[in-house]
């Protein structure tokens, strides 16, 4: 009997929080396990084993897990819960108390969840694969905990795992950097994710020609701080990303985040005028004041990401350009919070993605003086909503009339079919003579708003 078969007709059911990478990885986990003979549950159907990939990044995000994790036992009794993510890495006990849950694994344990879940297996008295498997040894009872540090001086070194993988939509996402060297003192990542590591610039090349191979059109480069990419291979970003623009098949990629002291004026125009790298950026501010950027210990102050705005916008100007930024950290005053509005309202970028201070343990801002009310974060969370749906708008509507390319993605049944164009407008399509199929790419004329407002109406012209 073949790996292939050792759980063959189980069921698995996955639940993730979190960023891109946490969906890159967990689709590989999936993929990992139907290999291996899974099959994912039906709805309604129990499941045998279940993964959840946490989050971290707030105290709101761990409640949502633990949530999840509650939930999930109910639905699925008797179901091995296996959690991973930042989350379990942080809090593995924490996470490990929850009723129902099997076993904890960490960011260096995760890609080896198979190999834990058949020791796993041999413990609860299942026996799907040869019994003379010399590495099937069974888990202690005494823990569910499988948690390597990833800093300090008990730490190994942090294992890279690789992954590109489908999602449940048409776009791909490969994995090219984990972890990160920089100690934002909001932040907990570094803990969480471990030191800045990357696969080989031919490994990745590889993955992607397999995805083309696989029917792949876009994917998207993803990781935790993708433009430190080279660390353990001293390589760079702009050498991956010329490469990856070679690999046939491959019509688009859209890079996921660039700290704005990595995005090089080189990276601007490299994409400018490369085949398949799109005019899409997504570039994290965290606050327009330099007074908070210094307490938050950022590498670089407005006048710098001015200069990459304007840079964009030179060589790219319908380039769509999304803004990370956190309302209320500590220390964080009115006038502090007015020069990050006026700042925003000021740069010619399209969608801001709000995020709320959250106190999270072991981090040095919480030496900070000045904590903001809850009700205060609220409300500059909702003015800088408030702008970023007007900037939004603005930039949608300056397309209207144009002609643009979209490639259609999976939709539910009953729902008009829609993608995105290549600086990232959502095109929600009319009727067509001929039958539009997802993962396509079509060439369209932009019209009015859809009903709800959040996207263009797009009316096929010719396909490509």
């Amino acid at each position: 009997m073949t790996d292939d078969h050792f759980f063959s007709d189980r069921k698995a059911a996955y639940y993730t929080l979190g960023c891109k990478l946490n969906f890159s990885e967990a689709s590989s986990i999936g993929r990992s396990l139907q290999e291996a003979g899974y099959r994912t549950a039906r709805t309604g159907e129990v499941a045998d084993v279940v993964v959840v990939s946490t989050c971290s990044v707030t105290e709101v995000a761990d409640r949502k897990g633990r949530q999840a994790i509650h939930r999930l036992a109910r639905q699925h009794p008797g179901a091995q819960i296996i959690v991973t993510g930042c989350y379990a890495q942080l809090k593995p006990d924490e996470v490990a108390s929850i009723p129902g849950v099997s076993l904890v694994l960490g960011q260096n344990e995760k890609g080896k969840l198979l190999e834990f879940l058949k020791l796993k297996n041999v413990e609860s008295g299942i026996r799907n694969y040869p019994e003379d498997d010399s590495h099937a040894q069974p888990i202690p009872d005494s823990s569910k905990v499988r948690v390597s540090p990833l800093w300090g001086k008990e730490a190994g070194e942090a294992v890279f795992m690789p992954s590109c993988s489908q999602g449940d939509r048409t776009r791909w996402w490969l994995k090219v950097q984990d972890g990160c060297d920089y100690f934002c003192s909001y932040c907990t990542i570094p803990y969480a994710r471990g030191r800045s590591r990357n696969g080989s610039i031919a490994t990745l090349v590889r993955q992607a020609e397999e995805a083309a191979a696989q029917g792949a059109k876009e994917i998207v480069i993803t990781g935790v701080n993708i433009g430190d990419f080279g660390k353990t291979t001293g390589e760079s970003f702009i050498d991956l990303i010329r490469a990856l623009d070679g690999v046939a098949g491959i019509s688009r990629y859209r890079i996921s985040s660039l700290e704005p002291d990595l995005l090089t004026d080189e990276i601007i125009d490299f994409v400018a005028r490369s085949r398949a790298f799109m005019p899409h950026f997504h570039i994290p501010l965290q606050s327009g004041s330099d007074e908070v950027l210094r307490l938050m210990r950022r590498r670089y102050d407005s006048a710098l990401f001015r200069q990459k705005v304007q840079r964009i916008k030179a060589v790219m100007p319908h380039a769509f350009i999304g803004v990370d930024v956190i309302v209320g950290t500590r220390g964080e005053t009115d006038e502090h919070f007015r020069q990050t509005y006026d700042f925003l309202r000021s740069l010619d970028v399209t969608q801001l993605h709000v995020f709320s201070y959250s106190e999270r343990p072991g981090t040095a801002a919480l030496k900070i003086d000045g904590p903001v009310p809850s009700a205060e974060k609220h409300r500059r969370s909702e003015l800088l909503l408030a702008l970023s749906a007007e900037k939004t708008h603005a930039f949608y509507a300056s397309h209207i009339g144009r002609t643009a390319t979209v490639l259609l993605e999976h939709q539910k049944r009953g729902v008009p079919i829609s993608g995105f164009t290549e600086n990232y407008i959502r095109v929600e399509m009319a009727p067509s003579p001929t039958p539009l199929k997802d993962n396509t790419l079509v060439h369209v004329r932009l019209g009015d708003f859809s009903a709800d407002g959040t996207a263009l109406k797009g009316k096929e012209e010719s396909e490509q």
